[in-house]
């Protein structure tokens, strides 16, 4: 792991373009991180929207956010330390994602389908078209003259959008469970199914797509991004997968990297993954075509957690005692911050009291000047 940006929110989906990578973090709405240095990301500006950021795409100066209940919002980010909303249009129904090919931005909108916003004046967007698919639709790709569309339970469909206004579906593929995410590379389609893992679906003819290959993972694989012969799959429980598809009928792992949260969104450029990990915000890997290698530094500060699962108490013990007080903040499941301590510099044990905190899975951030940390927490009483 080359370096992380731990972000205010839960962090659901990610875009990089030129020095900065633009997350959707769920409550926390649109942060711009500068990554021009991978192992020391930092933010640099935020625009909190009004819904749920879920997904983002960048075009230009304009940063497209998939607001859920907001619907879709445009915001300028041709000063990165300065973004400010100019446009939106909302949605009919619940804006999961977004991608934007020249003067449209193609909305997934979960029970309402397909909707087709032009964006040519940011400031005034409006709806042109829409097709209602039959499922949920979670994720689109546009590729050409056709919209792919993972619809939750009803698979993979494809739209022609060749006029805008009016989109109808040629073709579909149900896959095994659930398509959450989709991404599109020459004839092929590459489908995040949920505990299914990728399915690799031939679409050379978009009316009669089939499936040609597939690679299970363990978990909830939630998505894709394709870069040269490599799938760079996201999953809640198993982290980053990179899948070599260079032969789409037999695909196989080539490196992994166990994410410290739930991994939810991914995207590639040059040799770096940029993956959003939920409560674990930014993550960024690099992979050099055989395995994800870490960057070999020396820890400021080792922490071990003694026992989990927990009661009443959170037990800690630090390998090389912290030079600098430390920071601790207990979050839940959801991303909101329950329980803060302070620990004095030179502590090797601690002991932080959990008494009145209830079952379930929580993260300790353990932080200070030089170091960061997250770790898994699960309570039983």
């Amino acid at each position: 792991k080359l370096g992380y940006y731990f972000t205010p929110g839960s962090s659901f989906d990610v875009y990089v373009s030129g020095s900065y990578a633009y997350v959707a973090d769920y409550t926390a709405g649109l942060r711009i991180i500068n990554v021009s240095n991978p192992s020391n990301p930092y933010e640099v500006g935020y625009y909190d929207t009004p819904g749920v950021a879920l997904g983002v795409y960048v075009s230009g100066s304009y940063a497209y956010v998939a607001d859920r209940h907001a619907g879709l919002r445009i915001i300028n980010v041709s000063n990165p330390s300065s973004p400010y909303e100019v446009g939106y249009y909302d949605t009919p129904g619940s804006a999961y994602g977004v991608y934007v090919s020249g003067s449209y931005a193609y909305v997934a909108d979960a029970d309402s389908g397909l909707r087709i916003i032009d964006v040519s004046n940011p400031s005034s967007p409006y709806e042109v078209g829409y097709y209602n698919t039959p499922g949920h639709a979670q994720d689109v790709y546009v590729s050409g003259s056709y919209a792919y569309i993972a619809d939750g339970g009803f698979g993979l469909r494809i739209i022609d959008v060749s006029n805008p206004s009016n989109p109808y579906e040629v073709g579909y593929y149900h896959t095994p469970d659930y398509a959450c995410g989709v991404y599109v590379s020459g004839s092929y389609a590459y489908v995040a199914d949920r505990y299914a893992g990728l399915r690799i679906i031939n679409v050379s003819n978009p009316s009669s797509p089939y499936e040609v290959g597939y690679y299970n993972i363990p978990g909830w694989t939630r998505g894709v991004y394709v870069s040269s012969s490599y799938a760079y799959v996201v999953n809640k429980s198993a982290g980053l997968r990179i899948i070599d598809v260079s032969n789409p009928s037999s695909p196989y792992e080539a490196g992994y990297y166990d994410t410290p949260h739930w991994a939810y969104g991914v995207y590639v450029s040059g040799s770096y993954a940029y993956v959003a990990d939920y409560l674990a915000g930014l993550q960024i890997y690099e992979f050099y075509g055989y395995g994800i290698e870490e960057k070999k530094e020396e820890p400021v500060s080792f922490v071990k957690l003694l026992k989990n699962p927990v009661s009443d108490e959170i037990k800690l013990f630090f390998e090389n005692p912290p030079y600098e007080e430390l920071k601790i903040s207990l979050y839940n499941a959801i991303g909101e911050r329950i329980r803060t301590y302070s620990i004095n510099k030179g502590s090797k044990n601690i002991n932080l009291d959990i008494r009145g905190i209830g079952n379930g899975i929580y993260f300790l951030k353990i932080e200070n000047k030089g170091f960061k940390e997250k770790i898994k927490i699960v309570v039983t009483k």
